[in-house]
This record gives C-alpha cells, sequence and structure tokens, in this order.
C-alpha cells in the first residue's frame, strides 16, 4: 500500500504570564465565529482547539486567500500556562510547532513572559509576541473585530502616540531578552525579527492578524515538517492525567502522527515500566451546539492528527504527563517499549553523587528545570517526575551537606503522607512555577546561609589583630599591666592572649577602655587602654613595641581556608603578617 502523505494541522502553544490573556485570546478565537452563526466549524477537541483553514480565510475578509496556504488550518493548546509547552515532547524536541507570548502591552514583561522565551529559545521554536489589552489605553476607540491597522487608523494622534510608547518598551524588553523584534506588518524577514502584533483579546481587534502571521509563518518554516501518514501507527504525547466519572483515570493526549482507533494496543510511558494496555473509548468533546447533552463526551470511532484526544484505557494511573504514547503491534511492540522507556529513563537518572533533590509535574518540566540548574553549576542528585513524598523526605533527610538537604519542586504539592514529615523534619523546601525563581530563590537561600555560617564562625574566632604601645601611655606597671595603644591591623578583643614580633606569648587582654568606657573590642585605627594580665611593663613588653594577637592555630586553619574573602584588607594583611611570623620555625603551621 503507497504511503499518503498529507499537511497536518500545525500546533500552536500559547503561552506568558497569568492574567495576560491567554484566555481570552483563546475564547475570542473560539467563539467569536459561534456568534457569527458559524458553530461547528471551529472544532474542540480535548486540550485544543482547531481552527480549520475556511474559518481563519472568512476572519481575515478574504476569500483569495484560500488558495494561497496549503496547511488545514491551526490547532491551538489551550491548556494553562507554559505547562503544555514544556511537557508536549516529539522525539526530543518541543511538540508545538509555534507559539504565541502574550504579553499585557501597559505591564510589560513578567517572570513567565521571561520564562516562556528562554524556553522558545531552547527548543528553537518560531514565535509571535502579542502585546494584549490595547483597548485599556486611555481614550482607546474599540473596532470590535477589526484587524489591527484598521483600529489603529481610527484612534486619535494622542492614543496611537501612547500605544507606540507602549509597544516599544515591549521592543526593548525583548531586545534584553536577545531578541530583534518590530510590528509584525514591518517586518520583512520572521527568521531575523520577531513579528509583534498588538491586540484586544477583549474586542477582538488584532485577532485576524494574528491568524494571518501564524498561517504565514507556517507556511514558510514549517512545510517540510508537516508532513504526517495518515495510515500509519498513531503517535502522540500525554498532556495529562485525570479521573472522570464513570470511566476512572483517562488520559488526554495530543496525537501529532498517524491514526489512533477503539480498540488498538498503546504503550504509554511511566515512572515504571512502560504501560501496555488496550483503547477502550476515544472522546471528544461535545460541540457547543450541542453544549445542553448529558454527556461531557462523545465517543468516536478513531482520530488523525494532529488532534486532541481523551483516551479511557485500563491501567492507566501510572500514566505520566509528558510521556510518549504509541500505537503498537505484535511485530513492534518489543521495540517500542524499550524506546518509551529510554526516552523516560533519560531524565530520572541520578546525576550526581551529591547534589539537590528536584520534583517537577512533567517530564518537559524537568528537563528544563535540570538545563536550568546545570546552566548555574548547581549539581543535582535527583531528578524525577511528581509530588513530594514521605519516600523523598525520608531519603533527603539522611544528606548531611546542609545546602544539598533540600527540595526543589516545580509546579507539584506536597503529597499527605509526608506534609507532616517535612515540617518535623531539618529539609529546606523551595516551591515554585517560574523555573527562575525557584532557582533564584535557592541561589538566594545559599547566599544567605554561608553569610549566617560566616558570621557565626567570625564571632566565634579569633581574629587577627596587630597594635603598637604608644610613648609615655603606660598607666600601671603590672598585676596587670595598663598601657595605651593604637590598632594599627585588625582588631583586638578582651579574653585574647598577646605575643610579641618573635612570637612569645606575653600575656592575656583582660579589658579594654576608650574614654573611659569599658568595651569588648577595638578596631583598626582606634586608640585605647589595654589591660594586660601577665605582662610587665619594662620586662616582656616595653613602649613603642608592636604586639599581635596570638590567634590559636585552629583558628588560623579556618580564617586562611574557609573565611578568607570575607576578612577586611586590614585584617587579611595582618593575619598575613601574624603568620609569617608563626611559619619561620614550622613552615606548616595553620596549614
Amino acid at each position: 500500500m503507497a504511503v499518503n502523505e498529507d499537511l497536518r494541522t500545525p500546533i500552536v502553544s500559547v503561552m506568558g504570564h497569568v492574567d495576560h490573556g491567554k484566555t481570552t485570546l483563546l475564547d475570542r478565537i473560539r467563539g467569536s465565529t459561534v456568534a457569527e452563526g458559524e458553530a461547528g466549524a471551529i472544532t474542540q477537541h480535548i486540550g485544543a482547539t482547531e481552527v480549520p483553514i475556511d474559518v481563519i480565510v472568512d476572519k481575515c475578509g478574504n476569500p483569495a486567500l484560500r488558495d494561497k496556504f496549503m496547511v488545514p488550518g491551526l490547532l491551538f493548546i489551550d491548556t494553562p500556562g507554559h505547562h503544555a509547552f514544556t511537557s508536549l515532547r516529539s522525539r526530543g524536541g518541543a511538540l508545538a510547532d509555534l507559539a504565541i507570548v502574550i504579553v499585557d502591552i501597559n505591564e510589560g514583561f513578567m517572570p513567565q513572559t521571561i520564562e516562556s522565551l528562554q524556553i522558545l529559545k531552547r527548543f528553537k521554536t518560531p514565535f509571535i509576541v502579542v502585546a494584549n489589552k490595547i483597548d485599556r489605553i486611555h481614550g482607546w476607540e474599540p473596532q470590535k473585530n477589526a484587524p489591527f491597522m484598521v483600529s489603529y487608523n481610527k484612534q486619535s494622534e494622542r492614543v496611537k502616540s501612547e500605544l507606540d510608547r507602549k509597544f516599544y518598551e515591549v521592543v526593548g524588553e525583548l531586545y534584553n531578552a536577545g531578541f530583534n523584534s518590530e510590528r509584525y506588518d514591518r517586518v520583512t524577514d520572521f527568521q531575523r525579527n520577531i513579528g509583534i502584533v498588538p491586540i484586544s483579546a477583549m474586542t477582538g481587534e488584532g485577532i485576524p492578524d494574528i491568524l494571518m502571521v501564524l498561517l504565514g509563518l507556517a507556511q514558510r518554516f514549517l512545510e517540510g515538517n508537516l508532513h504526517y501518514d495518515a495510515n500509519g501507527p498513531g503517535v502522540g504525547t500525554v498532556l495529562e492525567v485525570k479521573e472522570e466519572k464513570g470511566l476512572g483515570t483517562t488520559i488526554d493526549v495530543i496525537l501529532y502522527d498517524g491514526t489512533l482507533k477503539k480498540g488498538d494496543t498503546v504503550i504509554v510511558g511511566s515512572l515504571g515500566k512502560p504501560i501496555q494496555t488496550k483503547v477502550r473509548a476515544l472522546l471528544k468533546p461535545r460541540p457547543l451546539t450541542e453544549i445542553k447533552a448529558e454527556e461531557k463526551f462523545k465517543q468516536v470511532a478513531e482520530v488523525t492528527a494532529a488532534v486532541g484526544v481523551k483516551i479511557s484505557a485500563p491501567n492507566l494511573e501510572g500514566a505520566l504527563a509528558g510521556a510518549p504514547v504509541r500505537v503498537v503491534s505484535l511485530e513492534t511492540i518489543d521495540a517500542i517499549t524499550a524506546e518509551v522507556k529510554s526516552e523516560i529513563a533519560d531524565v530520572q537518572i541520578d546525576t550526581d553523587s551529591v547534589g539537590v533533590t528536584i520534583k517537577a509535574d512533567t517530564i518537559g518540566s524537568l528537563e528544563a528545570l535540570v538545563n536550568e540548574l546545570k546552566k548555574e553549576e548547581i549539581p543535582i542528585r535527583k531528578a524525577h517526575v511528581g509530588d513530594v513524598s514521605n519516600r523523598d523526605i525520608v531519603e533527603v533527610s539522611a544528606i548531611e551537606d546542609p545546602f544539598y538537604k533540600v527540595l526543589i519542586g516545580f509546579n507539584v504539592k506536597v503529597l499527605s503522607d509526608a506534609k507532616g514529615k517535612i515540617q518535623d523534619s531539618d529539609i529546606t523546601l523551595f516551591r515554585n512555577d517560574v523555573i527562575y525563581r525557584l532557582i533564584d530563590d535557592y541561589k538566594d537561600w545559599v547566599k544567605e546561609q554561608k553569610e549566617l555560617a560566616e558570621k557565626e564562625m567570625s564571632d566565634t574566632i579569633v581574629k587577627p589583630g596587630r597594635f603598637q604601645i604608644m610613648p609615655n601611655c603606660t598607666f600601671r606597671q603590672s598585676k596587670p599591666a595598663v598601657v595605651g595603644v593604637k590598632i594599627i591591623g585588625g582588631m583586638v578583643r578582651t579574653n585574647v592572649d598577646v605575643t610579641t614580633v618573635d612570637g612569645t606569648v606575653v600575656g592575656k587582654v583582660k579589658g579594654i577602655q576608650s574614654r573611659g568606657e569599658n568595651i569588648s573590642e577595638a578596631r583598626v585605627g582606634m586608640e585605647v587602654a589595654i589591660a594586660i594580665e601577665g605582662a610587665t611593663v619594662g620586662r616582656q613588653i616595653k613602649e613603642e613595641d608592636f604586639l599581635f594577637v596570638n590567634v590559636p592555630e585552629r583558628h588560623a586553619k579556618t580564617l586562611e581556608n574557609e573565611i578568607y574573602d570575607s576578612l577586611t584588607a586590614d585584617e587579611l594583611e595582618t593575619l598575613d603578617a601574624f603568620l609569617e611570623i608563626k611559619r619561620k620555625g614550622n613552615p606548616f603551621w595553620g596549614k
């Protein structure tokens, strides 16, 4: 049988910061044609919305465009956030062919905007930026569902100027993120410049422009990647694992190649051994026209890529978001099972003998987190998909290094059996739904802990100090000797031993006074009176002598090896001079 090749629908992922309008945009693409009496033309899939080419051409208001494009339409992935993008993978790359990064033109870039751009850069995915909420610009006159330029030309000069100002702030932020960009109608080469489409998801202004630019990108850059075998075995990715009333555990899948039929045997990736199961039912959402139907889904006999579909089958409890789904035959079952197992195993290896433990909600998220941690040279001991469990707490509790006694969780929950355990443990837990925020939080915490440890060490350690007895400043000759001194390096505290320049210990500092007040320490530049017990002026010490604080050997080792970088310039100079004295007779002293 000859292979029947055709172009599948390009898959478009919508990304961006929460509240910047992702859902409103998709609702506008989905719903505006329904309002025009075209219900059913736009097909709702599991986790996705399919917009056929005829609808797009109609919305753009130019029937002649129909013959210009070869792709059958666009399939928008409508899972919230960038979760969908990181979980949907195709043969190790991103499954989405194109992406929209939506940003509120009035608020500018937010953490998830930047994270979305980093993901797209890593996967080299063509994308456009949608600058939403132009209707919020003061004085804007909405032109419902109009192309952007039609609407823009009807605005006052003041409003145009304000929009242009905000628009070029977005251009500047994209430049800072490493991208050249311009308004979509001024871009001649979409490979060198990112097109920005100003829109209002609320009024529909600019929506035709988005669809046109996406179709143009698909036509120009993707045609070679969109060929698929409609008669071949289905290949897809798990979007979500869900419990459905009356169905048990189901998986929402984006099928991106071939055909999937009721009764097919499929291999699904899981944390353990890949799941082999038989498709009991294929389910799609009921069309909007059938909204009154009691059942949420209708059964279909088969589906062909690209499509979102819910699979009902036995034993799906261990299925993993982001894992592959493959239709198999008796001949291919062993080879494909091994392939699926290998793909999951790639992101669950113990990467280092020591390091942090990380958990993420999907394989794609885990890969993204691993990638960013490695860039920061943060070692990873274990990387797994799933919520934080009791077992994780037990394993991490056994780690001795306090900087690695941590759990870093992206978009995960703490399971009930682990909640009490983590509160009673000395583990530090970091959780966030923005990857670089997680990493910044961990790095800030490490820095803070190191500073605290250094301060604690610094408070208990004998610091270097050097001082000179001033002439005509002997206030008491002995028991204890009280002399006026000038601190010329480091610091002098009470209860430290003092030594001469030849290394002889001559007594202990019993008190320090400044202007008649008792103080616990004197720092460089200060002139103070010091009581030295055990020394007699004229015997062990005399006026104009230079004396050092006698730093114990183990303290000297800590100062030189652990907190050297935190010492001031005069402390370093004093320590070096003191070590030179001590190492004259023993070169290994304090090492």
